[in-house]
């Protein structure tokens, strides 16, 4: 009866007030579904709302900063998020969302402080170790970064994202294995163009380059308007040995045409033909201690400067001393590597540059972009890559008549050919050392086979030629350098066995510094070239530290480059006219144990007196190909 009274008293009054704590869960809980919707402004107003009801409720000033940073508004959400902190100093997921910012900012050091809060109040956040190893690598802990992302990974071992982050970071480390093994991984959970990209960088880092088509294949095929990708496949085509000549040709003229079918190259304004002084762009993402720049340096010393100003567009990541002896080379420098290939198009057309030489081709750095828009009247591509570019706005490519006889390459060119006289290189070693002064042989009473080139050059068909060699001479042995990859060990000396060789009189050497590289060579008589892709750098340090290089020719340019610094030291005796004559002409050489040692004695002196060092007739010439490359074009 009571009870009903009540009631009947009640009809009528008003309902009873919410607390202000209990009306802005309510506001953040309506915001959560807004935002969920895809409603970002209904959701900040909540969340404004809310903080109006209860500003020392840490939530409501989490929710509005992620809100804020949703609309684009980072300087409120970070003045959101450190109003979390200031109401609940160490909060996980207040300074997570700050450090990011931070990170974003570029500002790692305040952004590793917070996550190490983050962690500390919750040990469990895989994403903030994620992020935690990426402000880490940033900061060049590459150390720290790989510990931190195995945390993440031990607290969430399918999470793709953060194997892909390890396999990055695992590469740096050099442990090369380990991040394949990792970004295959990433694949198996979600097959994303970029994890398949870095598989395919991965497996040729190791030496799989056949095999690294696979994955990159399977990344084009999901993104075929990718040029880079595409450029990658050209680049790997050349190391696979059976690539037909006419069949690359034809693939690198049909992207060239693709691309430039979908770019429309920029109007310029008319140059005059005779100005006094040509402006000269490069652009590279090897200007480091990399060969591109042993081979440039030379050039921006002697370059005559009252005729050419030097625009330097650098895309190289990690610069050191040899970046700033070319930045001081420079009349002026721009770092690019953040820059689309739209904008540093735009750059180059708008500071008027005449010529603009490209250094990478389609290796390392990919930056062909550019040149598809044509920015500069005049273009030529020189030293990185060793093959057509495949575009007909790259107007010239510099080379020399041993690597490219013109009856050869030329029908198999998209640009004109600008052929140097002695060669498209001129030496300088990095460092100083001095030969040994007597070859291994002459001590050790048997021949020792060195292989120096990147081991990516590597295939299993010269792997097996090794073999064959080390069976018809029995006491022979073989140093192989540079091979990082114990999977890729294990699978060249297989093939090597497989082939005859005995595995006991093989040696691997892990990758050295500079010094201990060539103090390597004291150790070998004789170098063997890799095939079909030869050796540029390494035939040259060779050479200079006395071990005569052994090489065979092919059809591609590649497969010529040793040969052409052979020829221009009149060794014509160490080149095998052909691949299946190269293990005969080895055995042969190796007979020659008295040649072998005047070699290592007089090898040094000849490639000095040599046109291959002339530095200042090499500039000369260079300058004149320039000279011809502006005449025929400019006018």
């Amino acid at each position: 009866m009571f009870k009903n009274l009540l009631k009947t008293l009640n009809v009528g009054q008003p309902a009873p007030i919410p607390a202000p704590g209990e009306a802005a869960e309510h506001l953040i809980a309506t915001g959560n579904a807004a935002e969920d919707a895809g409603r970002l402004e209904e959701a900040h107003a909540c969340y404004r709302q809310a903080v109006a009801l209860a500003p020392a409720l840490p939530k409501a000033h989490l929710n509005l900063g992620i809100a804020r940073e949703a609309l684009g508004d980072a300087a409120g959400a970070k003045a959101s998020y450190e109003q979390v902190l200031a109401l609940e100093p160490g909060h996980p997921f207040g300074a997570y969302n700050l450090a990011k910012l931070h990170f974003v900012e570029h500002r790692p050091g305040p952004a590793e402080d917070l996550l190490r809060q983050a962690l500390a109040g919750k040990p469990d956040f895989t994403d903030a170790w994620v992020l935690l190893s990426n402000v880490l690598d940033a900061r060049g802990k590459t150390g720290e970064a790989a510990e931190a992302i195995e945390q993440a990974l031990a607290r969430k071992p399918d999470y793709a994202g953060a194997l892909y982050n390890q396999a990055t970071i695992l590469r740096r480390l050099g442990r090369l294995d380990e991040a394949e093994a990792a970004v295959a991984r990433a694949i198996a959970l979600a097959p994303e163009p970029q994890y398949l990209g870095l598989h395919s960088a991965l497996l040729a880092a190791q030496g799989f380059a056949e095999q690294a088509l696979e994955p990159l294949r399977r990344a084009i095929a999901l993104q075929p308007h990718r040029f880079d990708l595409r450029s990658n496949e050209l680049f790997l085509l050349n190391l696979v040995e059976g690539t037909g000549v006419q069949e690359l040709w034809e693939r690198h003229r049909a992207l060239g045409a693709e691309v430039e079918a979908a770019v429309p190259a920029l109007p310029l304004p008319s140059r005059d033909p005779r100005k006094p002084r040509l402006r000269l762009g490069l652009v590279s993402g090897d200007l480091r201690a990399h060969p591109v720049t042993l081979f440039l340096l030379p050039v921006l010393e002697r370059l005559t400067r009252e005729r050419f100003e030097v625009f330097c567009y650098c895309s190289t990541a990690n610069q050191d001393e040899f970046t700033s002896r070319v930045r001081a080379l420079s009349d002026r420098w721009i770092d690019v590597a953040e820059w689309t290939d739209a904008r540093l198009t735009e750059t180059i057309a708008a500071d008027a540059i005449d010529m603009l030489i490209d250094l990478g081709g389609h290796s390392g750095d990919v930056r062909l972009g550019v040149f598809v828009g044509k920015p500069a009247p005049v273009q030529l591509t020189w030293l990185g890559y060793l093959n057509t570019t495949g575009l007909t706005r790259m107007d010239y490519r510099l080379s020399d008549t041993r690597c490219d006889p013109p009856d050869l390459s030329q029908p198999r060119h998209s640009e004109q050919l600008l052929l140097l006289p002695h060669s498209q290189w001129c030496f300088r070693p990095f460092v100083t050392v001095e030969p040994a002064l007597t070859a291994p042989c002459e001590r050790n009473g048997h021949v020792t086979f060195g292989s120096f080139n990147k081991v990516v050059k590597l295939t299993r068909g010269l792997a097996l030629r090794w073999g064959r060699l080390l069976h018809s001479l029995p006491t022979a042995r073989l140093l192989v350098a540079d091979v990082g990859s114990a999977k890729r060990r294990a699978a060249l000396l297989s093939a090597i066995v497989e082939g005859g060789g005995a595995a006991d009189r093989v040696e691997f050497a892990p990758r050295v510094d500079l010094h201990a590289y060539y103090r390597l060579m004291d150790r070998v008589d004789i170098a063997l070239d890799s095939y079909p892709y030869g050796g540029g750098t390494t035939t040259f340090d060779a050479l200079w530290m006395g071990v005569p290089v052994l090489t065979a020719t092919g059809e591609l340019p590649a497969s010529r480059s040793a040969a052409s610094i052979l020829e221009a030291l009149g060794l014509d005796e160490w080149i095998a006219p052909g691949i299946d004559q190269y293990e005969a002409l080895a055995i042969e050489r190796a007979a020659g144990v008295d040649e072998i040692a005047r070699l290592r004695r007089t090898l040094r002196e000849r490639l000095r007196s040599s046109p291959l060092m002339d530095e200042e007739a090499f500039t000369a010439a260079f300058e004149a190909a320039l000279e011809r490359a502006w005449r025929e074009r400019a006018t």
